[in-house]
């Protein structure tokens, strides 16, 4: 039998933060092969890029150190699972998926800090 060990992580760093209006957080995540979803957590719709796995990033996730080099985000109060984009540069309204992920801890964590610092 193998055995499981959970070890959450237990920092996170921003390297950058941006508050963004929603066409603009739709616009960064269609791509030509179709759409990247988004993050929805405690009213706050938001994206984030992380940097390469280098062996020091690595180290960094494997000691509970998670880096994200840049969030987009915007204040959104109900959670919808699909938001549209109506853009004239697309032949259509374009549809990006919005994944709920009040659960995560993670994100719960990211959400509440940005709301006592950012002043969403």
């Amino acid at each position: 039998m193998v055995k499981v060990v959970f070890e959450p992580l237990n920092t996170l760093v921003v390297h950058d933060i941006l508050k963004v209006n929603k066409d603009d957080l739709l616009r960064e995540r269609i791509t030509p092969s179709g759409s990247m979803p988004l993050w929805w957590c405690n009213g706050v719709l938001f994206s984030f890029a992380s940097p390469p796995m280098v062996d020091e990033i690595v180290k960094d996730h494997i000691n509970g150190k998670v880096h994200w080099m840049e969030v987009h985000y915007f204040a959104m109060r109900e959670y919808t699972q699909v938001l549209e984009l109506n853009d004239e540069h697309y032949a259509g309204p374009m549809k990006v998926r919005v994944i709920d992920t009040s659960n995560s801890e993670l994100h719960q964590s990211f959400t509440k800090w940005l709301k006592e610092n950012k002043k969403l």
